[in-house]
């Protein structure tokens, strides 16, 4: 390199940028892109080409024979600007920035203005399959996006390259390289929809369960079978799991006798101990995730299977063999004496063997009057009138079923019960006893509370009264503190009756289960953490569950283009109005023309979906 000192309008390197000295004093003062200034330190900039030269002489960049200058050199040492002569004829601010550039790449020479170091040739050798393969990588790429911009993706060739935007989709990751490419939000809605609108996923990708980080896949945790233990011999008793007809895993049944109501909960906290392998793994997960197209479970498959009441497994394999159907069941029996007025006068609670007779719905309601059903009726009448004097709050609103098999989708309303009712009522007080029995015991529990709303003086009648009723309602609270149910009209209360399915339930069994061993309970401080653990990953559930439900809903109404639904109007809101439409469970606002009162019928037109969204879009 000739030597040379930086003076005015000398090309100098600033980070890896040029830039042009405009003054020199104890600080040099340069000009980079843009027109800002600096001030710099000499030994922060690097010196390559003495001037005069202005920024807009480095617009175009010369090409030359990189290769051709490596290949003659042969190792041998040069100068930056001898070099710059070899490659491009002469030796010019231009040269020299298109020399450095070079150098930055790094294939044939490297280092700086100062010492440039010729590159062995297997070391190019490398470099330049590297760079080919990363080359040919980049043009592939290039048209994948065009094919993804133009919907035309070849399958299966194109799958690799929609990873990073599936994972976006999914939430598994906030970025996606793909998105950006293109100019797109890095959003899950977005991938979402653009995968859909290149035919990459259908209707049938259900991306929401994974983006609340919930698993697809049950518990995989082993249970052991529940053990040799002394348990009450229930069987004579006419007991019954009523439930939906597509319920898989009955956790509760019913039986009264004279003036004794009994609720068999099943007993997976016979082997579910604390802080057991399986007992981490179902608080992990807090609940057992219900999606239209299948369950996971927070307790392993055979697990459920083992505990389920009116499933046969080992430890009665014997007693099943010899009794009549139905089978008998390990359970944890809440046995309440009622009294005249049916309120409960004594709680015990102990594990038994009970034969479970299993009923839908509607086969309960056709057995209504029976001898053996219908005290268990008359039981839920009067524990709802008294629940309905101390304030409890009722509200009754639409919801359907939604099942998805095959790529087949299924929505039916679910239609009025009046064992649902009963089975309701008898949860319910089973629940309000066990809190009793806890809080006599002094057994730190996990108590579920809720504060008193502002409800409306003069509540509307109906659909809208009730949807009215559910906005003013406020949020349970669960804690090892007992307090009001407000909504159920309750003074304690607690959920035992599905411990298959809710970890809280589960752990509420633990705490039963060590006190009737004669062990020391979990004390208030490990509830509390378990609750607050449990809880977070339950919520997430939750949130899973009502997205599938928009999602799955939408996809069943996307190829029914101006299909009609009687829908009835429940709020005005502005310009639009709150309708529910029960053959669907939805509730959507809609643009109403004509004048409705609350409660009225309308028949909307569905016009479109926003399935990224779950958004469903009707009109009058």
């Amino acid at each position: 390199m000739i030597p040379m000192s930086i003076k005015e309008k000398s090309l100098v390197i600033y980070k890896n940028k040029p830039a042009i000295a405009t003054e020199i004093a104890e600080k040099i003062s340069i000009s980079i892109a843009g027109g800002e200034k600096l001030k710099v330190r000499e030994k922060d900039v690097e010196l390559i080409h003495p001037g005069p030269c202005a920024l807009s002489d480095l617009a175009e960049l010369p090409k030359g024979d990189v290769r051709g200058a490596w290949e003659l050199l042969e190792g041998e040492k040069t100068a930056f600007n001898e070099l710059a002569e070899l490659i491009y004829g002469e030796y010019t601010a231009k040269t020299a920035f298109a020399l450095y550039t070079e150098l930055l790449g790094g294939v044939y020479f490297s280092g700086n203005a100062a010492e440039i170091k010729t590159r062995a040739p297997d070391e190019v050798e490398s470099e330049e399959k590297k760079r080919g393969e990363k080359q040919k990588g980049q043009i592939e790429r290039d048209a994948f996006l065009e094919r993804f911009r133009t919907k035309t993706l070849v399958f299966p060739d194109d799958k690799k390259f929609l990873q990073d935007v599936e994972a976006l989709a999914y939430g598994q990751t906030n970025k996606s390289r793909t998105l950006k490419d293109m100019g797109k939000p890095e959003t899950p809605e977005e991938a979402h929809k653009l995968l859909l609108d290149s035919g990459a996923w259908t209707v049938f990708v259900n991306p929401h369960p994974q983006r609340h980080g919930c698993s697809l896949a049950s518990a995989k945790t082993p249970v052991s079978p529940p053990p040799d233990e002394e348990r009450v011999d229930l069987t004579r008793l006419s007991s019954f799991a009523i439930d939906n007809a597509w319920s898989a895993d009955p956790d509760d049944a019913i039986a009264i006798e004279g003036n004794v109501l009994f609720v068999h909960i099943a007993d997976p906290a016979a082997s579910i101990i604390p802080d057991s392998p399986a007992d981490k793994e179902a608080r992990a997960r807090g609940a057992t995730l219900y999606l239209p197209e299948g369950a996971s479970r927070m307790i392993c498959e055979e697990g459920v299977s083992l505990f389920a009441l009116g499933y046969c497994h080992g430890v009665c394999a014997d007693a099943c063999a010899t009794a009549s159907a139905p089978e008998i069941s390990p359970a944890l029996t809440f046995k309440m004496t009622l009294n005249s007025d049916y309120s409960v006068a004594e709680t015990e609670i102990f594990p038994s063997w009970v034969k479970v007779a299993r009923l839908t719905y509607e086969e309960a309601d056709e057995k209504s009057a029976s001898p053996e059903c219908a005290p268990l009726f008359a039981f839920a009448e009067a524990n709802c009138k008294r629940r309905q004097q101390s304030g409890a709050v009722f509200i009754d609103l639409p919801e359907a079923h939604i099942s998805v098999c095959e790529k087949k989708i299924s929505i039916e309303p679910v239609k009025f019960s009046r064992a649902a009712s009963m089975v309701q009522e008898c949860m319910l007080i089973a629940g309000e006893s066990a809190a009793r029995w806890a809080l006599q015991r002094k057994i730190p529990f996990p108590f579920v509370s809720q504060d008193m709303s502002d409800l409306p003086k003069n509540p509307l009648p109906g659909l809208a009264g009730s949807y009215q009723l559910r906005r003013c309602m406020r949020p349970r609270v669960l804690s090892t503190k007992p307090a009001d149910h407000f909504g159920l009209g309750l003074a304690v209360y607690t959920q035992v009756t599905s411990p298959l399915r809710r970890y809280t339930d589960l752990l509420a069994h633990q705490q039963i289960r060590l006190f009737l061993r004669g062990e020391k309970p979990l004390s208030e401080e490990d509830v509390l953490i378990r609750l607050a653990a449990s809880e977070a990953a339950a919520l997430a559930t939750v949130h899973a569950e009502r997205a599938s439900r928009a999602h799955w809903t939408a996809a069943y109404l996307s190829d029914k283009k101006k299909s009609v639904w009687e829908g009835v109007m429940v709020e005005k809101k502005g310009d639009k109005s709150v309708v529910l439409i029960p053959d669907l469970g939805v509730e959507t606002q809609a643009l109403i023309r004509s004048e409705l009162e609350p409660n009225q019928k309308i028949r909307l037109v569905f016009s479109s979906v926003k399935m990224p969204e779950g958004e469903i879009l009707f009109n009058q």
